[in-house]
């Protein structure tokens, strides 16, 4: 068994096309039905707002793989000065079963999550022409950071701007590539409200976004609970990556079902979208509304990817 740590990831590299095109390739391969993956459970005790979920999954492709995701979710932990998120990834021999990988830490969850974004947003943005793009990112964790550093890395040719909110200080580890004009502003409003895109990338535990967003505009809801129903009075396409994984928790998604009456067929799932199957508006004009809840295919496929590198490159220890 080979364990990898986060320096490894790093050593790595965070190569944000090729990890696109690896979800890409993982949700043509799910869209087709050629995985296995059961309804994640949620462990909870305790502060309700704390979660630890299991994870598992099989993918047939890119990289044949199993295994499973153990993540913990513990909003309160950002007062503490720790981690809000903290996961291990195991890996499966798949003909076998034989364990024969560990990839520990959250920052493999973290790259995952963001190349989720990379690999629609490349495909939205392949139908939707023009440049002068504003960006908005509200919430600059960790998910926030790796999606600027994603955003600087693919668009910097589409983006005139990225304004980022967060409710603390912000303090950027990453860097920020081909002099994307990144500005911190003191409200989310100011990066919200003129915004062409917008990621939502919050640990909060309120919803607080009252104000529909720019007509037209890109809603990639990461964090799943930040839109008040005044917000998403006129919604768009909505694109899920699974109905029966995001309408439940007490998502956006959820309380839309429950409050007013969205059901699966009015949505569009992220396989249909990337596969071609489904008509974006060109024009600017819908809003396209983007809720993941996080599927367990695409942490076995990134870690599958990242232990592949770490093979190729002699990175990781053995432990046996």
């Amino acid at each position: 068994m080979k364990y990898i740590t986060e320096d490894d990831l790093r050593q790595i590299g965070i190569p944000w096309a090729s990890l696109s095109d690896v979800i890409a390739e993982v949700s043509l391969a799910y869209g087709e039905g050629d995985y296995a993956q059961p309804i994640k459970p949620y462990l909870k005790f305790g502060d309700a707002s704390n979660r630890i979920i299991a994870m598992p999954a099989y993918i047939s492709r890119p990289i044949r793989a199993a295994g499973m995701k153990w993540i913990a979710s513990y909003p309160e932990n950002v007062n503490k000065g720790l981690p809000r998120a903290n996961s291990v990834t195991i890996l499966n021999d798949p003909d076998t079963g034989i364990p024969n990988y560990i990839v520990n830490g959250s920052l493999i969850s973290t790259i995952r999550t963001t190349a989720v974004s990379a690999a629609l947003l490349r495909k939205l943005l392949q139908e939707r022409k023009g440049d002068d793009l504003q960006v908005a990112v509200i919430g600059m964790g960790p998910i926030g950071q790796h999606h600027v550093n994603m955003l600087t890395s693919l668009f910097s040719e589409r983006i005139a701007e990225i304004r980022v909110y967060d409710k603390r200080e912000i303090s950027f580890s990453l860097p920020i590539v081909n002099d994307v004009p990144v500005k911190a502003v003191a409200t989310w409003q100011e990066a919200y409200l003129n915004a062409d895109i917008v990621f939502t990338c919050t640990a909060s535990s309120a919803r607080y976004i009252h104000i529909p967003s720019k007509e037209g505009s890109i809603l990639m809801h990461v964090s799943l609970r930040d839109y008040l129903p005044e917000a998403k009075a006129s919604s768009g396409l909505v694109v899920v990556d699974s109905w029966d994984e995001i309408c439940r928790a007490d998502t956006d998604i959820e309380r839309l079902h429950l409050d007013e009456g969205l059901q699966e067929e009015h949505t569009v799932t992220l396989s249909e979208v990337i596969a071609g199957k489904v008509e974006i508006d060109a024009s600017w004009n819908e809003r396209i509304w983007f809720t993941p809840m996080g599927l367990a295919v695409f942490d076995v496929a990134v870690a599958a990817w990242y232990t592949r590198q770490a093979d190729e490159l002699g990175i990781g220890l053995q432990l046996d």
